[in-house]
């Protein structure tokens, strides 16, 4: 399990964020890490959103090459029980499926942040009819996954520092889309659920 954890957070990293941005970027030529580092608010959750996920690899890390170390992250002992175990893996599975599926689905509009500078089809189809957010939402189960795997009060500050900024990115996103499509995205809101 040990290894199975890092060498998934590899695959995750590689396959949710590493591909999909070179595909974008080959194939329009746009950037779609639209993080900066201006004083807003869209790009201070990028800068903690930075600081969760160097944490996860951090605790990862820990738990996979320091099993000594890993005690002083505060295991979570009464969770420590195989099927809590195998359902935190199946979740982590499952929402890498997900969440490349839906990257495929948004082309050449998938992007990381708000991208003020270029239009982006809305997409509504595919995995979108059942969930405005299901990239987010699959980095949701993602972290709770992590937390079922591997629980200690780490994962448990991963999951709810990550949760409340992944509501709060959404809520972000989706005032900008209902600017730049109107009533398309008006319309399609109040046709499918925020998660689903």
């Amino acid at each position: 399990m040990r290894y199975f954890l890092f060498a998934y957070l590899l695959i995750y990293f590689t396959i949710a964020f590493v591909i999909p941005t070179y595909r974008v970027w080959k194939r329009s030529g746009v950037n779609p890490i639209t993080f900066r580092s201006a004083d807003t608010a869209h790009d201070y959750i990028g800068k903690l959103f930075k600081i969760v996920m160097v944490s996860l690899v951090v605790v990862v890390l820990v738990y996979s090459f320091f099993p000594k170390i890993y005690s002083f992250l505060l295991p979570v002992f009464w969770l420590e029980y195989p099927l809590v175990r195998y359902t935190g893996v199946i979740l982590l599975l499952l929402s890498l499926g997900w969440t490349v599926i839906a990257q495929l689905q948004m082309g050449n509009s998938w992007r990381i942040g708000i991208d003020e500078e270029k239009q982006t089809d809305l997409v509504q189809t595919g995995l979108f009819r059942f969930s405005r957010n299901p990239i987010f939402l699959g980095m949701i189960v993602t972290i709770f996954g992590f937390f079922m795997t591997i629980p200690n009060a780490f994962t448990l500050v991963i999951l709810l520092i990550g949760f409340v900024l992944i509501q709060i990115q959404v809520r972000l996103e989706e005032e900008f889309l209902s600017k730049m499509h109107a009533a398309s995205y008006d319309d399609y809101g109040k046709q499918v659920r925020r998660w689903l």
